[in-house]
């Protein structure tokens, strides 16, 4: 083998007897190949250990390494596309992978461990953010939409009557992605801060007159729940921050209702995600726990905490059947923001996007092209932080949260676009 390809095995077989990577692979059986250079190596993953098993041998998977990837998979850290399996498989043009879909999804939980181990990094450091999570309270409310009346969970925190911020969750997650946020106490001195769960998911349950059929999701479905949360529940306008899924809807409802809203921060804002799809999100011979908790795991930079990496992909865990699919079928296939983002008019209503650079979902590069559509509007890129920010290292999020939230309440200004450090 040569040097790399076996730099990159040995760091893979390091991770054989990890803890989670037992849990996240049980009766997974699966050889994988690498190739790189015209080298190859088969690496065999079973029972949650793993042993080189030769250059030879057939493969479930054959994951080839274009020319210069595997050298930027050994840096510390990797650079964005380069972070995970699934970011390699997905977002990575010199990259191609070989096998059976069914079976890439049956063992991406395994997989994206065992590079996550391989191609770890040091943490990005943040100052810790004063916090008391006892602020936070929950209830139920009824919104009147044109459903009909739906009931949702809902989490509130911070000062009454101060400026509000309503937090949307990313798709087949829930408000728990805010906790952070919605704890912090220096937020919540200048803001009433809100984070629901949209129906169906998180502690929002499916309406009692639901017939069992498939959930689906709309654009116009979804800014009418959001319409109705800003109008019935706060009752002002109120600072939209939407993330992925929701940073679609945050800028949808600019677009349409911008009397709603004194302020609009789309975090993770996509322009096409087109290919987010996948068959193993909601298939019956898949454990969706197990794919869709990984699926979202690389989407994260290895710089954030390890801990609040977990939290992330744990909510994604728990979703409910065929949620996080449906979901993308509005975020992935619907929204085009192409079209919406012109009909945005930012030299009125501030508009600040959050892009972190380890997201190939929402790339910087995709903010930078909503933002080409926006005159007025403002782009801050996280170097450090990927698809999740909020969840994934929320102390590294708060200072650009922070610097966000200052253009928001200075009216806007003129259209920048910058890479914070």
């Amino acid at each position: 083998m040569a040097d790399p390809l076996h730099e990159l095995v040995a760091r893979l077989l390091a991770a054989s007897g990890d803890g989670e990577l037992a849990r996240l692979s049980p009766g997974l059986s699966c050889r994988l190949a690498l190739c790189s250079g015209g080298e190859r190596a088969v690496v065999h993953l079973e029972d949650g250990a793993l042993r080189h098993a030769g250059a030879t041998v057939a493969a479930d998977l054959e994951l080839e390494l274009g020319q210069g990837v595997l050298q930027r998979m050994l840096e510390v850290p990797p650079p964005p596309r380069h972070q995970g399996f699934t970011a390699l498989q997905i977002a990575n043009a010199d990259v191609r992978l070989e096998g059976e879909d069914l079976v890439v999804a049956r063992a991406r939980s395994a997989l994206e461990r065992v590079f996550e181990i391989a191609l770890a990094a040091p943490e990005a450091p943040a100052a810790p953010r004063r916090r008391n999570p006892g602020r936070i309270a929950g209830r139920r409310v009824r919104l009147d939409c044109a459903e009909g009346g739906v009931e949702i969970h809902t989490q509130v925190s911070g000062r009454p009557g101060a400026t509000p911020i309503v937090f949307l969750h990313t798709a087949g997650a829930d408000a728990r992605q805010f906790e952070a946020q919605l704890a912090d106490l220096d937020l919540g001195e200048n803001h009433e801060m809100h984070a629901p769960d949209m129906p169906f998911h998180g502690l929002s349950l499916p309406p009692l007159g639901w017939d069992g059929s498939a959930y689906n999701l709309t654009g116009e479905r979804y800014l009418d729940w959001v319409k109705a949360y800003l109008s019935q529940v706060v009752g002002r306008p109120a600072i939209l921050a939407g993330c992925s899924m929701g940073a679609a809807v945050t800028l949808l409802c600019a677009a349409r209702s911008p009397e709603l809203l004194c302020g609009v921060l789309p975090l993770e804002p996509p322009f096409r995600a087109s290919g987010r799809i996948n068959r193993g999100q909601n298939d019956v011979s898949v454990h969706a726990g197990l794919h869709n908790g990984a699926f979202v795991r690389g989407l994260m930079a290895p710089t954030s905490p390890e801990g609040y990496r977990r939290r992330a992909s744990w909510i994604y865990s728990q979703g409910g059947p065929g949620i996080y699919q449906a979901d993308l079928a509005f975020y992935s296939l619907e929204f085009d923001g192409a079209e919406i983002a012109p009909r945005i008019d930012a030299r009125r209503l501030p508009v600040v996007l959050l892009s972190g650079a380890y997201d190939y979902s929402a790339t910087p590069e995709d903010g930078a092209r909503l933002l080409a559509l926006m005159p007025g509007a403002r782009q801050i890129v996280m170097p450090d932080l990927g698809h999740f920010p909020m969840t994934e290292h929320p102390d590294l999020f708060a200072v650009y949260l922070d610097e966000a939230l200052a253009h928001v309440a200075q009216g806007g200004g003129e259209q920048t676009s910058t890479a914070s450090n």
